[in-house]
């Protein structure tokens, strides 16, 4: 069994990640006459603009953002390792992994099922990094803060999720000046997949499952938004293919009778409640849930203990870190079985 728990990624810097159109360009200000022309100038040559294309177009953002809302899980890492203040986010979403979660002077929007929206007025943001589960407020976000750039580099439906992922922390890094530490993470997300694919024998089934609340779902190859894309990610074999599969988080009903059926020689897991509940008297980790069943003590994952868990915070994280983590798990798992 291997287990993950949040380490940082650190790789070498090599070539520049694929990022859509991003162009610097530099304001000059023009002298005026007046006692204040030389601090006028000055602030005006400073002023720096960033274009960045996220999902809806091309963006055009001052730098450094002075006021800084963040809203995508999947960002909230990497912002934290690269010291960017925040002055409102989803803090009620945040993974406990992450510093934000420890900083009172930060306005909580609340959950995003019924989230204070309001509260960004406070804020006086420039620049709101929207996404997930806060997508959908978007023009809310625009009627609220209209003088703020409302950022979605959210992994987009249909796209290849690495590729979502290096243009989403590549777009940060240009707006942030971490275009090195960008390419880094980039790379290292590179270097975990290839490392998976040189280990991975490809007659070995693989089968995805998210446990909650002392249930198995069933997570399809190709679908939903954590586990999902890593069968196409990594050219994986499934175990189990499940005709209108669902892009639910929670995954879809399959019973364990099915699962044992399919008999799979690799289990990836997602544990959803161990980043919302595992302080909870009822919570049941994914390790108990799946090792503990007799309808799977005889599956081939479990017998020869192939089972690879994301970190526990995944459900509450899911950005390149998580997964570049993951996938050197996966790695060092293949290779430890070869």
């Amino acid at each position: 069994m291997i287990t993950s728990g949040r380490k940082p990624t650190q790789s070498t810097a090599v070539r520049r990640s694929l990022l859509a159109t991003v162009a610097v360009t530099s304001l000059f200000g023009v002298a005026a006459c007046g006692g204040d022309t030389a601090a006028q100038t000055e602030s005006d040559a400073s002023a720096t603009t960033v274009q960045v294309e996220d999902n809806n177009g091309t963006q055009t953002i001052s730098v450094p953002p002075q006021s800084v809302v963040a809203t995508d899980n999947r960002t909230f890492q990497t912002l934290d390792d690269w010291g960017v203040e925040l002055s409102a986010g989803a803090v009620a979403l945040m993974p406990e992994t992450v510093s934000y979660t420890q900083q009172e002077d930060i306005v909580d929007l609340g959950m995003h099922r019924e989230p204070d929206l309001e509260a960004v007025v406070a804020a006086e943001p420039d620049l709101i990094i929207n996404g997930q589960r806060f997508a959908q407020y978007a023009d809310e976000f625009t009627e609220l803060a209209p003088d703020a750039t409302v950022l979605d580099v959210d992994p987009r439906e249909g796209e290849p999720l690495a590729q979502e992922l290096k243009r989403q922390t590549t777009a940060l890094g240009t707006i942030f000046e971490h275009e090195t530490e960008a390419e880094e993470l980039n790379t290292a997300l590179d270097e975990a997949i290839a490392r998976v694919k040189d280990s991975y024998d490809p007659q070995d089934t693989v089968m995805a499952v998210i446990t909650s609340g002392g249930d198995i779902g069933y997570s399809a190859p190709g679908n939903g938004r954590t586990l999902g894309p890593l069968f196409p990610m990594l050219e994986l074999t499934p175990a189990l293919e499940v005709d209108d599969s669902s892009h639910n988080h929670q995954g879809d009903d399959v019973s364990v009778e099915a699962i044992a059926a399919a008999d799979p020689d690799w289990l990836l897991v997602m544990d959803r409640d161990a980043a919302i509940s595992a302080d909870e008297s009822e919570y049941e980790p994914a390790a108990e849930v799946l090792e503990d069943s007799p309808a799977l003590e005889d599956v081939s994952a479990i017998e020869q203990d192939q089972i690879v868990y994301m970190p526990a915070d995944t459900y509450l994280n899911e950005g390149i870190q998580t997964y570049t983590e993951y996938l050197n798990s996966f790695a060092e798992a293949l290779e430890s079985a070869q």
